[in-house]
């Protein structure tokens, strides 16, 4: 049985700068959580800009970046556009529903079924 992978390297293009200069450039990433969606739409600031839901979603799921001790929505801020960007399609890629088990397969086991769509008439 193979085991799920759940966290992912990456290398900034760029890199986030601290406050002191160094350049953090090597992180990881986890993947996504149904409460690391759902949560930040209690946010204020994503009642303010419907896009500010990306900044607290990647801060939730980047668990390493360099030397830094914790990833807060101002790293993810203070990221260069091109390195957001870098961070949001790999969020995308790594959370997309077909990359771990295709539609007829058994979230379990892995074995092969068939795929049953029922009415509220089938469910009596």
């Amino acid at each position: 049985m193979s085991s799920l992978q759940t966290e992912f390297p990456f290398r900034l293009a760029r890199g986030y700068i601290d406050a002191q200069g160094e350049r953090h450039v090597e992180g990881t990433m986890r993947l996504a959580t149904a409460a690391d969606e759902l949560l930040p739409m209690r946010d204020p600031r994503v009642h303010q800009n419907d896009a500010y839901a990306a900044v607290i979603i990647l801060a939730r799921v980047v668990t390493r970046l360099g030397s830094l001790d914790m990833i807060s929505t101002q790293v993810i801020e203070n990221l260069f556009a091109s390195d957001f960007a870098q961070l949001s399609e790999m969020y995308d890629r790594i959370n997309a529903p077909d990359q771990v088990l295709g539609p007829d397969t058994c979230p379990n086991c892995g074995a092969s079924m068939a795929a049953q769509a029922t009415t509220g008439e089938d469910a009596r």
